[in-house]
Order: C-alpha cells, then sequence, then structure tokens
C-alpha cells in the first residue's frame, strides 16, 4: 500500500469514528428552544443554566404541552425519573410518559427537531428512568450525554441504531460547548 492509500484510508477511518459528533452547518438548529423534562428530574434545570451560559433563546417549562410548542423551533428532552419530581408535580409515571408521548408527538407533527441532553449519570439511568430516555434518545436529532450516564453504552447504541450524532462529555459543565455549537 502507497502512502497515499495509507493517508487516505487512516482519514477515512478517523472521518468515520468523528462522523457521530461532527455538526455539519446544514445540520444547525434554530431557536427559540422549548427544554423540558421527561420523567421530572431537576436535571432539567441545569441544562436551562447551561443554555443560558450559552445565550441562548431557551424557555425550561418542566410540564410542557403541545401547546408550548406555538413558536419553537427545538425542543430539548433532559430524560431521568423522580419519584420526588414526579410527587412535586401531581402526577404518576403513566400520567409524565403520556405527556412525553404527546409532546413527541406533536413536535414531530410539527416538524420540530428533538434533542436529548442526559446530564443525571448513573442515578438517572436503568430502572423506570430508561423507558423516559430510551423514548426521547430514539426520537431525537441528536444526543448529548455526560459519560456516566452512558457507562453500559445505552446512548451509544441508540444513537448507533438509529444514525442519531452523540456527543459525549465528561462533566456537566463541558454540556455547554456542545449545546451552543447545535445553534451557533
Amino acid at each position: 500500500m502507497t502512502n497515499t492509500k495509507r493517508i487516505l484510508a487512516a482519514f477515512l477511518a478517523i472521518t468515520m469514528l468523528l462522523a457521530p459528533v461532527l455538526i455539519r452547518a446544514e445540520d444547525k438548529l434554530e431557536q427559540p428552544i422549548l427544554i423540558s423534562s421527561a420523567g421530572q428530574s431537576a436535571d432539567m434545570k441545569l441544562v436551562g443554566m447551561l443554555a443560558k451560559k450559552q445565550e441562548l433563546n431557551a424557555k425550561a417549562v418542566n410540564m410542557a404541552t403541545a401547546e408550548d410548542l406555538e413558536g419553537i423551533k427545538t425542543l430539548i428532552f433532559v430524560p431521568g425519573f423522580s419519584s420526588k419530581g414526579l410527587g412535586a408535580a401531581g402526577v404518576s409515571q403513566k400520567d409524565e410518559m403520556d405527556r412525553v408521548v404527546k409532546l413527541v408527538a406533536a413536535a414531530k407533527e410539527k416538524g420540530i427537531p428533538i434533542v436529548t441532553i442526559h446530564i443525571g449519570g448513573t442515578a438517572r439511568r436503568k430502572g423506570q428512568s430508561d423507558s423516559f430516555n430510551q423514548l426521547v434518545a430514539e426520537a431525537s436529532q441528536h444526543i448529548i450525554v455526560v459519560k456516566q450516564g452512558d457507562e453500559d453504552g445505552f446512548f451509544t447504541n441508540i444513537a448507533k441504531e438509529k444514525e442519531i450524532p452523540m456527543e459525549s462529555v465528561e462533566k456537566i459543565a463541558e454540556v455547554a460547548t456542545p449545546l451552543g455549537k447545535l445553534f451557533k
């Protein structure tokens, strides 16, 4: 194999590895943004603060419904089950799942892209959380996850199977950078 062929092969291999995390200009998402919970964890508030840090035009609505999508260009879900959060919202797990299913359907019907941002680590994985995680991740155009929440490859597998670009970061604060890149 010539050096040129080796370089080309290496370039193609690197490109294939990086393709899921590269955001092309035509993949940029639009604002305003609606941020909502899927499972009622408090993680949504942190993502709202990260969006503010990136100076994004975003509003956070914990119990968002289809009506909240009026004028919205992108929907961000922050999944993770919280029995405390459900109790505070006064809803059952089934009610919450029904709300999220309807919100996903409404966004799809209106052509609003969905992004999943999972920052809850292992505390917001497995058990009751993964039904919410799977629902919104599979409906997404992009996934951002803190690595600790994907140690078993849960989000990676969904991203590969559904061909969804995904970015992993080490810490919650690092979510701000890929989040900003989606819109700028």
